[in-house]
């Protein structure tokens, strides 16, 4: 099992990490995108490096407006391949 990665660590981190942020023990990032189309096309491209990276982050969408939460379920927290993850989804997100 992987192992949580202390708060510490995980604010150092974030602070390269600008589209993200610490939101109730989750990393959390927000984007909005000029339509549905555009933003289906960047979650078309999370998934895609999810998948390369074997660790997938809960998904919330609503029209041009998308949310990822990345946290380790099974471990009950935030890991490395959470910020792994983050660090490779964060060249994707918007302006």
């Amino acid at each position: 099992m992987a192992s949580i990665v202390d708060d510490a660590t995980v604010r150092e981190r974030l602070a390269g990490l600008p589209g993200w942020r610490l939101v109730d023990g989750r990393l959390r990032c927000e984007a909005s995108f000029a339509d549905f189309p555009a933003a289906f096309a960047f979650l078309s491209r999370v998934a895609l490096l999810a998948e390369r990276h074997g660790h997938h982050p809960d998904i919330h969408n609503s029209y041009r407006r998308v949310e990822l939460e990345l946290t380790t379920h099974d471990a009950g927290g935030i890991t490395e391949a959470d910020l792994t993850l983050a660090a490779a989804i964060q060249p994707l997100l918007p302006d």
